[in-house]
């Protein structure tokens, strides 16, 4: 292509800042919204006749198998994720109030490395046996 009238565009990658939402498909909606509020403390929202789990500045938007919104993950999945939640300490807290709640701790505490560096973590399953990490940065 010839130089004459043409300037080359600088190009700039799009530079992730935050994470926004996520998206969930799940077996059963109610359940999922009962785990996640009942147990993590998350708190349920609806917007255009869809149900989203809201914590913090971030949602998990919930998709039921099946009748899933587009667009979608090619292959949506209940039982397919693995997240990892950063909650108040200390772990042995965390541990505690999740045994009044009746959840099987699958593993933990352990010592992970999460974004931020070292940090205590526990694992459970949510209703659709999708892993949940715990999470517990040092003060």
């Amino acid at each position: 292509m010839s130089g004459v009238g043409w300037v080359a565009m600088a190009t700039r990658p799009a530079h992730v800042r935050s994470l926004d939402h996520l998206v969930l498909t799940v077996g059963d909606l109610r359940a999922t919204v009962d785990f996640y509020t009942r147990v993590l403390g998350m708190e349920e929202r609806t917007f255009s006749g869809r149900t989203a789990l809201r914590f913090g500045d971030e949602k998990i938007n919930l998709h039921e198998a099946g009748n899933e919104f587009e667009p979608k993950a090619l292959r949506p999945t209940p039982g397919s994720g693995d997240l990892c939640f950063v909650v108040g300490g200390p772990i042995e807290d965390v541990v505690a109030a999740l045994t009044d709640a009746g959840v099987t701790i699958e593993e933990g505490p352990v010592d992970r490395t999460g974004a931020l560096g070292p940090m205590r973590s526990v694992y459970l399953r949510d209703p659709d046996r999708n892993l949940v990490e715990l999470a517990v940065y040092p003060l």
